[in-house]
């Protein structure tokens, strides 16, 4: 519904009498609306949960108490980061409480003057400054810090390993992030009781509602911050050679001072100092919390530490330690369908939006093994997203190792959680924990302790959405095809499929790990169904599989991932399968009889023997049906197909075969042939016969230069974007993003020549530009 609004800032924008009655006594602000108070306990426990009336029946709604239009909806809230220029940051750090004039003149006392920064200041100045400050924060620069994060956490957890009990955030998650902040920044780890005063008086007077009592004490606070931030700054200008990244912007300050000025590092000294660790603190307290009270996760990531990464990127969408945060619309402008004026301030509620169920199924349980968990918008998106996210993810990740290996048997104690109230940063003031010491793992095996699992910066991969399953049974489907049933190990169901879905196996120690489509019933949620050719002329995967698989093993699988859908909605069907790749086409056409779609399978292969399923695919498609044996002299004729408007053609086979019906697909309705390869065909990418390319990240403001020798994929890893990743050869379409402009040069298995031609999406893993630029919505 669309509203129109007055502009009066601070003040209900709708003209009636009293504010906060219903819509039917005159007043548009609805009565939950009018309720809305991000102070309450019910949204400092749970804030997706508080407004969860407000995603499901009015997403965007204007709040008196607060002042604010508040948005709750993922898509609205990642278009709002998208358009920094509509929506500006400037009041992302502006006091959400405003505080009285004797505080106030507390503050002044100090010299409080802070300014802008990378959270809080626009355009054209905000870019530049970012990108000159960018480098210490990418992937291969941070991995220098991980042995410290390593040293600490240890030591840490050292102190209280033998006591049974222990406060998690008052002996450990609040001092490791901030030392590890400070080592970052170049700070001197010095009064680390009296910074963690100083950041949480800075959170109160920021994001809080200080009561007038409480506020000259918040601004004493906050004044001795400032000084302090301003007295290490000078310290660091004596050393400006030495490590750290406040340093780095003084060294940076010579080469661009009309970028890098002296009140910006100051201001960024003290935001720094905040930004560092507090939301890693609280994002690892609320990790811990999320995983204890789902024991069944804990244990899994016990059991495999691989599954480490996907858990903090699910922990962050579930539980993140941003809450919400703030911009100012600059012209009018509309949200969600409701009109918002020029000078109107927005609360965007991210922990909301990650439990958006548009956008993410089942939102509100927590499932390690979530495929999009990384969609969370906990770190914002675009130009202002946090620049140390891959420091947070690197130090959660850590801890989780640590305590998994030594503590799996820690379990929350009883307790009522409390949290700091504000708006914006979320996490428990104390987590208590219990386990019995004398069952600690290390007693009875030291070496454990020499255990190290690696750590993942940068991009999400779905690398870690490993599961355990148990090879239930192996038979044989025809001369030289093995057909496996994978069961979970609990005899519990297994995550559903669709047809044309397929999995991952980790092919035991040899490092490999292959892809199989699913060949089974999806309706059968017990089991994963594979069938797998032995091929000589595999790298290897198959072979592994028919010599070493047997009943009764454990294997552990990724997915199911599925990048060849069979649609539904269609009206008539052609199946084509070329041998093995009959395994897709078997669950499609299964589906396709349950539907009642009209259809034909044309099945192609050497000899009968060596053709999978076909007494199964005869009961159940009789006539429909058809086979072309090669041995018997009968091939199958692609120019003697029936493909109208209504038809939709699906295959997966040999390349040859598939490269065949590309050619008759010519003149086939625009977008009929739907395809899914064994291999890529790009092959290895080669320097000799490449040219260089710009990509501009329109959603970022950054230009990238790709190098002849370089992927897409590699300059964003780089850039410290986040891009999906899993095959790196264009089968997977993991790594797809959406391209607003330039010419595409495609060479991934992937998308269908329909899809090519709209020349609107790409995979990053191996296609390039034609041209000399690209311009993706990243």
């Amino acid at each position: 519904m669309s509203q129109t609004a007055a502009t009066t800032p601070g003040r209900c924008p709708f003209p009636h009498g009293a504010v906060g009655v219903s819509a039917g006594s005159g007043c548009p602000v609805s009565t939950n609306a009018a309720a809305f108070d991000p102070f309450s306990d019910g949204y400092q426990q749970e804030p997706p949960e508080y407004v969860r009336w407000a995603r499901e029946q009015e997403p965007v709604f204007y709040s008196p108490q607060l002042g604010y239009w508040v948005v709750t909806r993922y898509d609205d809230i990642k278009a709002i980061f998208r358009d920094n220029l509509t929506f500006s940051p400037s009041i992302a750090l502006e006091k959400i409480t405003p505080t009285g004039p004797e505080a106030n003149a507390v503050l002044a006392s100090y010299g409080y003057a802070m300014n802008r920064t990378l959270v809080n200041e626009d355009e054209p100045a905000h870019m530049p400054r970012r990108r000159v400050l960018m480098e210490p924060f990418t992937p291969e620069h941070l991995k220098h810090h991980e042995p410290m994060v390593r040293r600490l956490t240890r030591e840490y957890v050292d102190r209280f390993i033998d006591e049974g009990r222990a406060d998690l955030v008052d002996q450990m998650l609040w001092e490791v992030p901030l030392t590890v902040a400070l080592h970052f920044l170049g700070v001197p780890e010095e009064d680390m009781d009296l910074l963690r005063q100083y950041s949480i008086a800075h959170t109160v007077n920021t994001w809080g509602r200080p009561r007038p009592e409480e506020q000259v004490a918040v601004a004493h606070a906050v004044g001795n911050f400032w000084q302090f931030a301003g007295k290490v700054l000078d310290k660091m200008r004596q050393n400006p050679d030495g490590p750290g990244w406040m340093q780095y912007g003084i060294r940076k300050q010579k080469e661009h001072p009309e970028i890098v000025t002296d009140s910006y590092l100051h201001s960024m000294m003290m935001a720094g100092i905040v930004a560092a660790h507090e939301t890693t603190a609280n994002a690892i307290a609320n990790a811990m919390k999320l995983l204890l009270q789902h024991p069944h996760a804990w244990r899994e990531i016990c059991d495999d530490p691989s599954l480490i990464p996907n858990a903090v990127e699910e922990c962050l969408r579930h539980n993140g330690s941003v809450a919400a945060w703030r911009r100012l619309a600059t012209k009018d402008v509309q949200v969600g369908g409701v009109d918002i004026p020029a000078g109107a301030k927005l609360l965007i509620v991210m922990s909301s939006a990650n439990h958006d169920e548009r956008h993410f199924a089942d939102a509100d349980l927590f499932d390690i093994r979530r495929d999009n968990a990384s969609d969370h918008l906990t770190f914002g998106y675009g130009s202002h997203q946090c620049m140390g996210k891959n420091l947070a993810r690197m130090e959660m990740q850590i801890f989780l190792e640590e305590f998994t290996r030594r503590l799996p048997h820690m379990r929350l104690a009883e307790q009522t959680f409390t949290y700091v109230p504000n708006t914006s940063f979320r996490g428990p003031e104390h987590l208590w924990v219990e386990w019995e010491h004398a069952q600690n793992p290390e007693r009875k095996t030291p070496a454990l302790l020499d255990a190290k699992v690696p750590v993942r910066i940068g991009e999400p991969s779905g690398h870690a959405l490993s599961r355990p399953v148990i090879v239930e049974r192996v038979s044989d489907a025809a001369d030289g095809i093995a057909r496996l049933r994978l069961v979970a190990p609990d005899g519990g169901v297994l995550p559903r499929w669709a047809p044309g879905a397929h999995i991952d196996i980790e092919c035991g120690d040899t490092g490999l790990s292959r892809q199989y489509s699913l060949c089974g019933d999806p309706a059968d949620t017990r089991a994963f169904e594979i069938a797998v050719l032995r091929d000589t002329a595999s790298r290897g995967g198959s072979a592994w599989i028919h010599e070493v698989v047997r009943e009764g093993m454990r294997l552990t699988v990724r997915g199911p991932r599925n990048h060849f859908r069979f649609d539904e909605e269609g009206r008539r069907a052609i199946f084509i399968a070329g041998g093995i790749g009959i395994t897709p086409v078997s669950a499609m056409v299964r589906r396709a009889r349950e539907l009642g779609i009209d259809y034909e399978l044309h099945y192609s292969g050497r000899s009968r023997a060596a053709m999978a399923f076909i007494d199964e695919l005869a009961q159940l498609h009789g006539e429909r049906l058809s086979l072309h044996v090669s041995d018997e002299g009968t091939r199958n004729d692609f120019g003697t197909l029936r493909v109208d408007d209504a038809t939709h053609v699906y295959a997966c086979g040999p390349a040859r075969m598939l490269d065949a019906l590309r050619s008759c697909s010519e003149m086939w309705p625009e977008g009929a042939l739907r395809v899914e390869y064994f291999a890529a065909s790009a092959g290895k990418l080669d320097p000799a016969n490449e040219h260089a390319f710009e990509v501009e990240l329109k959603d970022s403001g950054l230009v990238l230069n790709v190098a002849a020798d370089q992927t897409v994929l590699d300059a964003l890893r780089r850039a410290n974007i986040d891009v999906q990743s899993d095959c790196e050869e264009g089968l997977c379409g993991s790594c797809e993003v959406r391209v607003l402009a330039g010419e595409i040069d495609h060479r991934d298995v992937v998308l269908t020549r329909a899809e090519r031609e709209t020349n609107q999406r790409m995979m990053t893993c191996c296609s390039r530009a034609k041209g000399r630029r690209l311009i993706l919505e990243l």
